[in-house]
Order: C-alpha cells, then sequence, then structure tokens
C-alpha cells in the first residue's frame, strides 16, 4: 500500500485518553489511512518522529481570531501551539449573519477585540462567513452562531425583548445557521447587544439549539443582572440549561486570584446542575488575568443605537461627564488594573503595553477620562488587559487549580486569544503549549490525559466530524 506521508517512531497518543503506543502512523490525502507497523509500505514522504509524541491537532474552544484569520490566514498564534482546529464566535461577539450596513456597523464596534477585517465580506449568512475563512488559513475554522448577530438581526443595537414577531424571526435565523454549519450558540452576557436580553429569551434560543443538538456556550452574565435567573452568573447558565433542555457549556470557568484554592465551592452548582440531569462541560485558559475591550465596562444605555451613536456620547460633554463618574463609581478599582494592548492610531500606538495609570499621568487626566478620550480617538479600535497579580505565589495557586479542573472529564482547554495588537495578553501565544509543557510537568499529570482534554474532548462536545483522534478515517490533523 502507498501513503502520501507516513509518520513513524513515534509515541501516538491517540487522544481517546489511552496510554501511547509504538505505532506508525500512514496518511493518504488528508485522511489517516493506516496506523501500526508500515515499515514495508510505500511512502512519497517519510517523517522521523523518534522521541516525539505524534497526537490529534489540537482544538481551541474559544478563539476571537474571526477578524485576524481574515487579515492574516497563516495565523502563527494559533499554529505553533499545536491547534489545527478554531472555534470562532465565542461569546457571541462575531459578523455573521449580518447584512452588509450591520456587518460594518459591528465590525468596527468589535474592533478592540478582533481588529479590523476587510470590509468587503459577505457576513449575510454563516455559510458565507465559513466561505470567507475555508481553505484560506493555516488552522480549521470553526464557528459559533453569536447571540450579538441574531439580536443585531432581529432588532438591531437596541435594548428591546425580543418576543413575538422578532423572536420568530431571530428563531428562522438560528435554524438556518445551524443547517448551514454552525457548530453552537454562544452568548457573553459582560457585551451588547447580547446583555439587553433577559434569560427567558435565551430560553426561546436556547430550546432551537437544543432541537439541533448543539451545545450552549456561555460567558456568564454581569450586566443587567436584574434581568437574569438568580441574578445572573453561572446560576443563570444552568437554569437555562434546565429549562430549555441545551447542552451548557461554560466559557473560562476557574478560580482567580480573588478566590484561589476554592475549586469545590465554584463547582458546587455545577455539580447540582448535573444531579438536576443538566448536560454541563467547561473550558478554562491557564492565566489569572484576562484581556478584552474597555466598552464591556460601560453602562447599557451607552450602547443603544450602535457604533456611532455611541462615539456621539463620547464627544458630548455632559454625556462623556456621566460616563465618567459611572465608570468612577463602579468599575475604578479593575480599571486601575489594566494597560493597553493594542491601538490602532500611531499617534497613540506607544500606549501599547501602558498601565492605563501611566497613561493617564501623561495626559494629566484621571483614568476614566483617558479611556473615554483614548476610545474617542481611535474609534473603538484599542483593546487591554488585566495586570498579573504580583505575587508569584498567588499565581502558582491559581495554576495548581487550574491543573485540578483539568483533572475533571468534563473539562477542555479555550484560549480566549486576542491576536490583535502590539502587545497582546500571553494566552493568544501561550495556552496550550503552557499547560502541555510547564503545567503538565511542574503538577505530573499524564501527557494522554491532557490530550484527550485538548482533542477528543472539544470535537465530541461541539460536534467536529472525524477530528480530535487518532483513529483510521478520521482527519489528519
Amino acid at each position: 500500500m502507498h501513503f502520501d506521508v507516513i509518520i513513524e517512531n513515534g509515541l501516538v497518543i491517540d487522544g481517546s485518553g489511552a496510554g501511547g503506543t509504538k505505532n506508525s502512523v500512514g496518511i493518504t490525502d488528508t485522511k489517516i489511512t493506516a496506523i501500526g507497523d508500515l515499515s514495508a509500505a510505500e511512502a512519497s514522504k517519510r517523517i522521523d518522529a523518534s522521541g516525539h509524541v505524534v497526537s490529534p491537532g489540537f482544538i481551541d474552544t474559544h478563539a476571537h481570531s474571526d477578524g485576524a484569520l481574515l487579515n492574516d490566514g497563516q495565523h502563527a498564534e494559533g499554529v505553533r501551539q499545536g491547534i489545527t482546529t478554531e472555534i470562532v464566535g465565542p461569546d457571541g461577539l462575531t459578523y455573521a449573519p449580518l447584512p452588509r450596513k450591520k456587518y460594518l456597523m459591528y465590525r468596527q464596534y468589535l474592533s478592540g477585540l478582533l481588529g479590523l477585517p476587510p470590509e468587503d465580506l459577505d457576513m449575510s449568512s454563516i455559510g458565507s462567513a465559513l466561505n470567507n475563512y475555508h481553505h484560506k488559513t493555516a488552522p480549521n475554522v470553526a464557528m459559533f452562531l453569536g447571540h450579538g448577530p441574531i439580536r443585531l438581526g432581529a432588532v438591531g443595537m437596541e435594548d428591546v425583548p425580543l418576543r413575538g414577531e422578532v423572536l420568530r424571526l431571530a428563531i428562522r435565523t438560528m435554524e438556518e445557521s445551524f443547517e448551514q454549519g454552525a457548530c453552537g450558540f454562544a452568548t457573553g452576557l459582560s457585551y451588547y447587544p447580547n446583555s439587553f436580553s433577559d434569560s427567558q429569551e435565551l430560553v426561546e434560543l436556547c430550546k432551537v439549539a437544543a432541537r439541533y443538538d448543539k451545545a450552549f456556550s456561555i460567558h456568564t452574565r454581569n450586566h443587567n443582572v436584574d434581568r437574569a435567573y438568580f441574578g445572573g452568573g453561572v446560576e443563570e447558565a444552568l437554569e437555562i440549561g434546565r429549562r430549555s433542555g441545551v447542552k451548557v457549556h461554560i466559557e473560562h470557568y476557574r478560580t482567580s486570584a480573588d478566590n484561589a484554592g476554592r475549586v469545590d465551592e465554584i463547582m458546587e452548582p455545577i455539580e447540582r446542575a448535573k444531579d438536576d440531569g443538566v448536560d454541563v462541560t467547561l473550558e478554562l485558559y491557564p492565566y489569572p488575568v484576562g484581556s478584552g475591550h474597555p466598552l464591556s465596562h460601560f453602562p447599557s444605555w451607552f450602547h443603544e443605537g450602535g457604533t456611532e451613536a455611541a462615539l456621539r456620547r463620547l464627544a458630548d460633554k455632559e454625556t462623556k461627564a456621566m460616563l465618567v463618574r459611572e465608570l468612577e463609581s463602579k468599575d475604578s478599582s479593575v480599571l486601575h488594573n489594566y494597560s493597553w494592548t493594542w491601538i490602532a492610531s500611531e499617534k497613540n500606538r506607544h500606549y501599547e503595553g501602558m498601565s492605563f495609570g501611566d497613561v493617564a499621568t501623561e495626559r494629566a487626566t484621571s483614568i476614566e477620562q483617558m479611556i473615554c478620550e483614548v476610545m474617542l480617538e481611535e474609534r473603538f479600535s484599542c483593546g487591554l488587559r488585566g495586570v498579573p497579580p504580583s505575587s508569584a505565589r498567588l499565581w502558582r495557586a491559581v495554576e495548581e487549580d487550574i491543573m485540578s479542573l483539568l483533572d475533571r472529564p468534563d473539562y477542555m482547554v479555550g484560549s480566549d486569544a486576542i491576536p490583535v495588537g502590539g502587545l497582546q495578553h500571553p494566552r493568544a501565544w501561550g495556552t496550550f503549549p503552557r499547560i502541555m509543557g510547564r503545567l503538565r510537568r511542574r503538577h505530573g499529570y499524564p501527557v494522554e490525559q491532557l490530550v484527550q482534554r485538548l482533542a477528543q474532548n472539544p470535537a465530541r462536545r461541539f460536534g467536529l466530524a472525524e477530528r480530535g483522534e487518532i483513529r483510521e478515517g478520521f482527519r489528519a490533523d
């Protein structure tokens, strides 16, 4: 038998969780066609993997690379980590399905998170959006159906409930999107227009996802908590699962510097929901602080009307003063622990890597004033990240919790990568090697267990056929 490629002399860890075996892997075209002793077989190319592990490609369940992949399909940030499939659209923040005018509005609105992809793209459906990536990017791309575009398509960037005819329109769009290949339904309830929703809206939308056997991936709520079951958070997400029957996937669920060592406490509501019959999985990344865009700190009313309306509010002296007072009263301590990761303009680009405090000092103003000014000047094309804890011991305590959580069979890894800007959060480049290398060695977890979490678990959860395992007939990712 002739193969295009034979990978030989390596330790094959197949993604199932089983221990490794000394086998060769034969590949024909894009598929694995044989596993075993292939020493007598012919091949166009032979790869000697002596001293190496041969594993399935990793699957990133949470990648904000929607825009970056459209600007640079090589995507070194992901492929250098062994990631061969990225799921875009987490938090419900993505570009499709949207007509051109709404795509251009949301493109600018999300630019602090996703960058600025080309304007002339067809994002009118999930099918057309996937075609923008197909055979044009190094990693495979799967796509969540985002709550943001669903709401924008039905009612625009307005604080109105999805009920009646607009709900029926949203449901029809969801049905079409799942039929065109969306791998799940995602929302992020720190972001807009997602956070204009209430829990009942999400139950109705999740019933559609459940009908199509798709998982509901959720960044839990901390905005408009009065609209949520149990005041938001993980309890709202789990109650949506109870009432809709949808499979629930909790995004970036781990301890932080504030609750390091309290794994049992954060898992208690998860275990209760599982006892009630809710199908729950979870993901994490191995860093103690996150990254994002400043819009997530602004009040609900600020976002109404979309990008240009919000920018006009920043430009209005009285409205800006109101926003500054609100930021000072609600998020002041958080905002004082950020630095800029991306600034679009040449004028302000030297802020990349500077703390908010240092930028405010340079501009002779307060941190809250500075944020409003920079956002207006950059038209939202600015990103931020948290400053890590000063205590290395506390950081290591969080890492110990992370590995403890990955010991559970219901966990997988989502980098939450934001591959935009001159000083990106390191999770964009280091999530998977940090887990498979440094943390695995430090805490003594078996390679085969972690490969299963990084490959088979996400493939099965999100219905990525023929991926996540080294098995005959599967894709040779």
